[in-house]
């Protein structure tokens, strides 16, 4: 088994559980086309959905942290009283003041964390997990639960068909803990802040605008090498990796990422944008759990992962799944 390199003297962090949450309500193509200009074909070919979720009203986004993040927690086998920090990724929070992660630590039952919110667009839950890990290893927290959660459908104007076809709603979460074989390699993350306005609710806007082409050409000509460096960090190659999770933001961009580096033809690639759409932040661990559901993926897998989007900002680990 491959094993992943850290840094001299440090100890490692592993993830213990994963959980997910997933809107009740299913759209399909053919739904949104009575309503816009739209049709199968066209939303298929250029982003590779075929159908996504929305949330109800009742799915609110302490609702479906905390159904996340509760079955996370149940997976790794520890008791709310054992986890010391909470950090809640999402680009979606409607008030600014107060953060859900305190309350959202409150209704699982974890007593007086450390807990915040993190705002990194679509990377979220990425940069997370390498702030949960750093703080592992560091000693500053033992075990931490990390949630994505979006409601991307509070900020999506339902007449533009740019957007309305791609956002989504649900939560993924993951519980990290100590280890002595490091299972969460070292983040390789950074931001290309002179595309800020590439993906943006302007001020005075409750909506998000997207500029879809050029999205597209900065992930396919400049995120294959944030993959690699992800990898050279971990002390691993392509030849490795068992299991190849990105954001889930567009089928072609998936594709192109998994020619470029070259993966086995075994690889198992996550392509849960199909079923549901772009979940942001929440995007990476609902593919996860998805994977493990199924069986493609199973324990003790090698994975990539990547978070890209707003800011923009992007971040890949190489993990070991639980």
């Amino acid at each position: 088994m491959t094993s992943i390199k850290m840094r001299p003297g440090s100890p490692g962090a592993q993830i213990l559980g994963l959980g997910a949450y997933r809107p009740r309500r299913r759209v399909t193509n053919d739904e949104l086309a009575e309503t816009m200009d739209t049709n199968d074909e066209w939303i298929q070919t250029r982003v590779g959905i075929a159908e996504r979720r929305w949330a109800s009203e009742d799915e609110t986004l302490v609702e479906m942290a905390c159904a996340a993040g509760g079955k996370a927690l149940a997976a790794s086998g520890l008791g709310p009283d054992e986890v010391d920090l909470v950090i809640l990724a999402s680009a979606s929070l409607r008030a600014p003041i107060p953060g859900i992660g305190p309350q959202v630590a409150h209704r699982l039952g974890i007593p007086r964390p450390g807990a915040f919110d993190l705002n990194a667009g679509c990377a979220g839950f990425c940069y997370a997990l390498g702030m949960a890990s750093d703080a592992i290893r560091s000693g500053d927290a033992r075990n931490v639960l990390v949630v994505g959660v979006e409601r991307l459908t509070d900020v999506t104007d339902m007449t533009d068909r740019t957007t309305a076809v791609i956002f989504a709603d649900g939560a993924g979460a993951a519980v990290l803990g100590p280890s002595d074989e490091p299972g969460v390699g070292p983040v390789a993350w950074g931001s290309d802040g002179d595309q800020y306005t590439a993906i943006e609710i302007a001020a005075g806007r409750s909506t998000m605008t997207m500029a879809g082409q050029a999205v597209y050409r900065w992930a396919t000509t400049k995120l294959t090498e944030t993959l690699t460096e992800a990898m050279d960090k971990a002390g691993v190659t392509a030849a490795d990796i068992d299991v190849f999770a990105p954001h889930q933001a567009n089928l072609r961009i998936i594709e192109s990422m998994v020619k470029k580096l070259g993966f086995d033809e075994d690889t198992v690639v996550a392509r849960d944008i199909v079923q549901s759409g772009n979940t942001s932040a929440a995007s990476v661990p609902l593919a996860l759990t998805a994977l493990l559901e199924s069986g493609e993926a199973k324990s003790g897998d090698l994975a990539l992962v990547l978070g890209y989007g707003a800011g923009l900002t992007f971040a890949g680990q190489v993990l070991r799944l639980p």
